[in-house]
């Protein structure tokens, strides 16, 4: 099988192909045949060590000083190619889709998983490609909207940075959760984002839609609670899910300022999370919004699409164009009708 591997820290040249023996599954394990991983913005800081600010240090002292000793990959939808020894919850060439996280290892043919792990069935409402997207940008957007935020039905949400893998889900999931949604986005996505359920959308090169909103994420960091504080009605909440070292002690030390609320920290990406988010799609809230889809052997080419942290939706490797089922697409930069 063929496997992507970092072989420093730096540019989308860095990435690597190797073959290796496909391996078997272990007792509790499963063995999947990968047919589509997403390219996240994660795995962008993992392979160039761009991180936000002073988490740099953080980041080489944990995966490594030189180059990562993490796997390209954090989720990925396949088949079920073999099981280990008492395995009894899934079937041999079961659809499923899941996550491998910071540990990696989803660009490649074929991964070995615990069947008691990050790993669920593939439902038939989602194609292999908008399985691999599924998690990465729907559990951040769901953890920051119901859990640290609470947004709650009739409020006003702004999501700035709306179209890509976290902002896209979060239009969805906050127009589900009952609350009316404004948006932030680059001109040529500001159909998208109303597609999505955003009511008011604006460049966010020139400013933002009029407040005050009860919740903002801020996807990128880009307003920051100087720019946001304005925006904020009294008992608002500034969610960042990008922040950087400052911002992050400052949020700890002091969260609640001037009547309003900062918040900020990693989401979580366990079984109960996922089976969260995957009754979310279910009940017509979210669906992942499909972007680029490239082979895997253009992985490098995929990697430097993602560069950019501006590309819309979410971008998708596919590991063999003999595996794409013909289920309906959630389509490439659009919403299910």
């Amino acid at each position: 099988m063929k496997i992507a591997r970092y072989t420093a820290y730096g540019g989308p040249e860095t990435i690597a192909f190797e073959d290796a023996p496909i391996p078997s599954p272990a007792a509790g394990e499963l063995l999947i045949r990968v047919c589509a991983a997403p390219v996240t913005a994660g795995d962008v800081r993992l392979r160039s060590g761009k991180v936000p600010r002073g988490l740099g240090l953080i980041l080489r002292l944990a995966l490594g000083l030189r180059r990562p000793r993490v796997a390209p990959g954090m989720a990925f939808a396949g088949e079920v190619a073999a099981l280990g020894q008492g395995v009894a919850a899934f079937a041999m060439g079961q659809r499923v889709f899941g996550l491998t996280g910071m540990t990696g290892g989803a660009h490649r043919d074929y991964l070995v998983i615990m069947a008691d792990s990050t790993v669920l069935p593939l439902p038939d409402s989602l194609s292999f490609e908008a399985g691999a997207a599924f998690f990465f940008g729907g559990l951040t957007a769901a953890e920051f909207l119901i859990d640290r935020a609470k947004l709650a039905p009739g409020e006003r949400l702004l999501v700035a940075g709306a179209t890509g893998a976290v902002g896209s889900a979060a239009v969805q999931i906050g127009r589900h959760l009952g609350a009316t949604v404004s948006a932030t986005a680059s001109p040529k996505n500001h159909d998208l984002a109303r597609r999505l359920g955003a009511v008011d959308v604006c460049d966010y090169r020139t400013g933002t839609p009029p407040g005050p909103f009860d919740v903002i994420l801020d996807v990128m960091g880009s307003l920051g609670w100087a720019d946001a504080r304005p925006l904020l009605a009294p008992g608002g909440r500034l969610a960042l899910v990008t922040a950087d070292l400052s911002e992050m002690l400052g949020v700890g030390l002091r969260p609640h300022r001037g009547g309003r609320t900062i918040l900020t920290g990693t989401n979580k990406d366990d079984l109960s999370s996922m089976k969260r988010l995957l009754a979310l799609h279910l009940a017509g809230a979210y669906s992942p919004i499909l972007g680029a889809i490239l082979p895997f052997d253009r992985l490098i080419d995929a990697h430097a699409l993602a560069d950019s942290f501006h590309k819309p939706g979410n971008l998708v490797v596919v590991m063999s164009t003999t595996v794409t089922d013909d289920r309906e697409r959630v389509g490439t930069g659009g919403a299910r009708d």
